[in-house]
C-alpha cells in the first residue's frame, strides 16, 4: 500500500494502527470531529485517544 500512496495524497479510513501507522499525518475522529491529529509517534507519545487499544 504504501508503495501505491507514494508521491500522492491519499485518505485511508481506518480502524487497524497497522494500516496508518507510516502516514505523514494521522486525523483522529471521535463521533465525526477531529479530536487529534500528527504522526503515528507524536499520538503515541500524546497518550491520547489514538494510543489507546481499548478506547477503538
Amino acid at each position: 500500500m504504501d508503495k501505491l500512496m507514494e508521491g500522492r495524497t491519499s485518505f485511508v479510513i481506518a480502524h487497524r494502527l497497522s494500516t496508518i501507522r507510516n502516514a505523514d499525518i494521522i486525523l483522529v475522529m471521535d463521533h465525526g470531529n477531529i479530536i487529534e491529529q500528527g504522526n503515528h509517534e507524536a499520538l503515541m507519545a500524546k497518550g491520547g485517544f489514538y494510543a489507546d487499544p481499548q478506547a477503538a
